[in-house]
């Protein structure tokens, strides 16, 4: 394990810079303006076929390197979440129950059309509908994978409110990764998130996708500089480690808006640095940590893709009743 210095419980967790309102971002966080072929045909493929993706609902700092290198993560059911967290930039309202039913052959046609061979799916909370939308969710995940055999889908999914079926629905369309979010460290998550969503949901949720029989390889996120403890945030990273969560990322938060959470505080890179280092240790596959590193990463695609690829190949040759690495980690 590698020592890291434990901030008493008044200060922020990886408080390095603290930040006064309206203080300006350090150097790290600047970015260049989007642009270049990849991105301009991601742009006009999504309007032509009225998709939706959380790069720019979210605002995500890293859009022009994820278009600009061929890949986007696409947000299914709309552009309309039920739920209203205080640091997410997706419009909140009531769908009234909406469903593009199309959907799935709009995206199977944009990810064809785009060459892509990794695709992320997230989606908008959808508590208007009797199974917050995981049928939806499966059927495009199904369909792309009936279009593209080799195309490896990871999702990026809500909780379902906690309902197991609807869980068990999603992983039974074979989603090479089952990603959920758990945001923040437990103190905060009333601070941080809607209501009705929860740690132990969170860490419920995670769970039970690993414990199908299909096991797949399952994602979480950390957000940090919204006033956690450096003991909150290793501790969050063990609760996950303990649901058997394979891969992590962990990125500063970013205010989207004037109406939104403010920022408490610019982590440094070293500081995420030894978040990494301390996250392999605990055993997870893969850590992704670093300022602008957001639960959908490019970086983390190689690495994820190549077990992915691994696993595929294990189960096509490997007799019945032998394990696979990781579908019971």
């Amino acid at each position: 394990m590698v020592d890291l210095p434990v901030l008493p419980n008044t200060a922020s967790a990886c408080a390095v810079d603290a930040v006064p309102a309206g203080r300006r971002k350090p150097d790290w966080l600047r970015v260049r303006a989007p642009g270049g072929d990849s991105y301009t045909l991601i742009k006009k493929t999504l309007r032509e076929r009225g998709l939706f993706t959380v790069c720019e609902e979210a605002h995500c700092p890293n859009v022009g390197e994820c278009w600009g290198g061929g890949t986007a993560t696409f947000m299914l059911l709309g552009e309309m979440c039920t739920r209203g967290c205080r640091f997410c930039a997706v419009t909140t309202g009531n769908p009234g129950g909406w469903v593009d039913r199309d959907e799935p052959r709009k995206l199977a046609e944009s990810v064809a059309l785009m060459g892509l061979k990794y695709i992320v799916l997230t989606m908008v909370d959808r508590d208007d509908l009797p199974d917050g939308g995981a049928d939806h969710v499966a059927e495009c995940i199904r369909h792309l994978k009936r279009c593209e055999p080799d195309l490896i889908v990871e999702s990026l999914v809500g909780d379902f409110s906690g309902d197991h079926d609807a869980i068990d629905t999603v992983v039974a369309s074979q989603v090479d990764v089952f990603g959920h979010n758990i945001e923040t460290v437990a103190r905060l998550q009333r601070t941080v998130r809607d209501a009705r969503c929860g740690y132990e949901q969170s860490l419920a949720t995670l769970r039970r996708a690993k414990e199908h029989a299909l096991a797949p390889y399952t994602k979480s996120s950390i957000m940090v500089g919204l006033g956690e403890t450096d003991a909150e945030v290793l501790e969050t990273m063990r609760d996950l480690r303990a649901a058997h969560v394979d891969f992590l990322t962990v990125g500063q938060y970013l205010q989207p808006t004037h109406r939104h959470l403010e920022v408490a505080e610019w982590v440094h890179p070293e500081r995420f640095e030894q978040l990494r280092v301390e996250g392999e240790a605990m055993g997870f596959g893969y850590v992704a940590a670093g300022p602008l590193v957001r639960s959908s990463y490019r970086a983390g695609e190689f690495f994820i893709a190549s077990l992915v690829r691994q696993r595929r190949e294990g189960a096509a040759s490997r007799m019945p009743g032998e394990a696979v690495w990781g579908a019971s980690c």
